[in-house]
This record gives structure tokens, sequence and C-alpha cells, in this order.
């Protein structure tokens, strides 16, 4: 038990939380003249100015309930205390302030543990004032409580449910590092092999030749022997202890693999223009992949599409790859919200240096475009998690 609450204490505060933005602008306007109208309207409402005025200024706080939860929290509920002294025991209580429950609700999604202690410490601290003060009977009191804890149950779900969606895309993106590093490795070890073959070559045929020319085909294939044995290591790790083949990775010329008639689902044009002859073997393998993964999709999910156009083009410092598809609507899922082999796609492409991005087309449809650079950076992009 006490280690149950040392954890929820601790736990910190969610990563990446909204900006501040227009709809919050437009919700709290919206909320300002919803009060100045109920102050207005309502015959029923004591201390018309004062309570449409403490409405006014509580409802700026939802500007700041992402960033600052716990203080937006004091401030609302504190900012209450002292007016029954003013009015003779009458605390404002609108309809509008209804809002108040979103403070509640922010306070455990955005809040950290401790916060949400504290927070919450708070609230029923001034719901059990309240009702003492004026007792509205069981029902009432029961249902008021209920509600703040259905809210901030809410809270907690939608908090629980973002970290295990970022826990998800954190693996996906491991995994497609994992893939980048296969692939990365099954190229560069195939024309290691190459050198080391062929240094043995020169080695059988060295008799012939100058000792000079001996002892460097001796570093030579000593370096390669090393290099594959240091490079098959780390990705025996990668793969979780599997077994490191050395068979050349895809390449540019294997999109053509991709073309042809669709059987019962859309047919698929392939065009590759520009030279592409000597692309590094990871930008071309990352193009295979990518060309792949968005052939993919749109015949799992472009409804009645009847052709997949996969263009390439290249020039002097990038490579652009374009696939898309005449489907009637868009994917299934929106670009807003991506869905894993998305994310993937993109991961690959921001690890080489490149971009790439989805979404509909104007008329019908849905593309992928990406773009990556002809050379390696010499730093690769370090990219962090989503959500």
């Amino acid at each position: 038990m006490r280690g149950l609450i040392r954890s929820v204490w601790d736990e910190p505060r969610p990563p990446n939380p909204a900006p501040r933005g227009w709809r919050d602008w437009a919700l709290v306007g919206v909320l300002v003249a919803v009060a100045v109208l109920e102050g207005v309207l309502r015959p029923d409402l004591p201390w018309r100015a004062l309570s449409v005025i403490v409405t006014v200024g509580l409802a700026t706080t939802l500007l700041w309930r992402r960033s600052r939860p716990l203080l937006m929290i004091v401030i609302a509920f504190g900012a209450m205390t002292p007016v029954p002294l003013l009015t003779g025991g009458y605390s404002p209580e609108t309809y509008t302030m209804a809002f108040l429950l979103l403070l509640a609700y922010s306070l455990f999604r955005w809040g950290s543990g401790r916060e949400a202690v504290i927070g919450s410490t708070i609230i029923l601290v001034k719901i059990f004032f309240s009702t003492v003060s004026d007792y509205p009977g069981p029902s009432d009191a029961v249902g008021g409580v209920t509600v703040v804890f259905l809210v901030g149950a809410l809270g907690v779900a939608f908090r629980y449910r973002a970290k295990a969606r970022m826990r998800e895309l954190d693996q996906v993106k491991l995994l497609e590092r994992e893939q980048l590093a296969r692939d990365l490795h099954d190229t560069i070890a195939h024309h290691v092999s190459a050198m080391a073959i062929r240094a043995q070559a020169g080695l059988a045929t060295s008799a012939s030749r100058p000792s000079a020319a001996t002892e460097a085909l001796q570093v030579i294939e000593a370096e390669a022997a090393r290099a594959l044995a240091e490079m098959s290591a780390m990705v025996r790790v990668l793969r979780r202890d599997q077994p490191a083949g050395l068979a050349p990775g895809r390449r540019v010329a294997d999109l053509r693999q991709l073309a042809g008639p669709g059987g019962s689902g859309p047919s698929v044009d392939v065009e590759i223009s520009g030279d592409v002859d000597d692309l590094p073997p990871s930008v071309g393998a990352a193009i295979y992949r990518l060309a792949q993964e968005s052939v993919t999709n749109a015949r799992r999910h472009a409804r009645h599409a009847t052709r997949i156009q996969v263009r390439l083009t290249a020039d002097d410092t990038s490579v652009h790859l374009r696939v898309s598809d005449d489907g009637d609507g868009s994917l299934i899922r929106p670009a807003a919200s991506p869905g894993y082999g998305l994310i993937g796609m993109i991961e690959r492409a921001d690890l080489l240096g490149g971009t790439c991005v989805a979404g509909p087309n104007p008329d019908r449809g849905w593309s992928v475009t990406a773009v990556l650079p002809r050379k390696l950076p010499r730093k690769l992009p370090r990219t962090g998690s989503a959500p």
C-alpha cells in the first residue's frame, strides 16, 4: 500500500501538453458571453453583478488548465472562499460555473501525481464546507461528489490511454530502426564480403607480386573480417539473437517488382526517372520499403481504387517518391492521426534526413510523398517520441 501511494505521489506530468490555442480563447469567449446572458436573464440570481464578475474571472483559468492545473484549481476554488464573507453567507454559483469540472479533469489529465493529490484535496474540502454551510440534501451532496469523481476518472483514463499509445508508437519506431539497421547491414556486409573475397584472391596470386602488395592484401583481409564480425554481432543483438544473413538488401530497381495487374485489387504502375544508379544502398532500400508499405496500405484501405501509381524522380540532390491511388475518398485513418505503418515510414525517412507525408488528394484518392537526400547527412537527426 505504501508503495502504491508513493508511486502515485511520484507520478510525473504527461509530456508535451497541447499549447494554448484559438479553441481555448473561443471557449473562454463563449463562457463569458453565457455568464453575462445568465446574469441578465436569470431572475433568481442574487448578487447579480458580483456573481457575473466572479464567473467571468474564473473562466480565464481555463487558458492555463493544461500548463498550470494545480494553480488554476487553487485560484478557482480559493477565489470563492472570501465571497461568502462579503455577501453574508452567499456563495456565487451560477450555472455557467459548471466549467470548473474542466479544471478537475485537467488536474488528473495533465497534472503530476502530487498535484492531483493536493488539488483533489482542495476540491473535496471546498465541497465539504459548501455542504456544511448550505446543506442541499443527501442526494445532491452525493451527486456532486460522484460527478467530480467521474470527471477525475475520465481524466485518468485519457491520461493512461495517451501513455499507452505513446508506448506503442515508441515500439513502432524501435522496430523501424531495427529494420533500417538490418538494411544497412545487409547492404554493407555484402560489399565487405566481396572485398574480403578479393583480398583472398589477391593473396592466392601474391607469389608474382611484390611483398608490399601482399602486406596490403593481408591488412584488407583482416580489416574486412573484423568489420564483418563486429557488424554481425551488432545486428544479432538488434535481431534478438537471430542470425545475420549477408544477402544484398532491396534496391530502387526492385520497385518494378511492385508493378503489375492487381487481380481482384487495383493495378500498380511504376515509373522511374532520373539517375538512380549511384544512390546509397540505405537510401535505395528506404525508397523500396516506403513504396512497398504505401502500395500495401492503398490496396488495403483505398475503397473502389482501380489504379495505384508509383512515381520516383531523382535530381542532383534528392530523390522524390510519390505513391497515389484513385480511390473514392481518403483512407480510413486520417492524416491527423496516422497509423503505425505511417509512423514507421515517417521514422525511416527522418532517420535518413528526409521527410514523408501522407494525406488525401484534392480530387480523390490518397497520396504518400517522401523526399530523401542522395547523400546521407553526417549526423543523422534524432527523433523524439509521439503523441
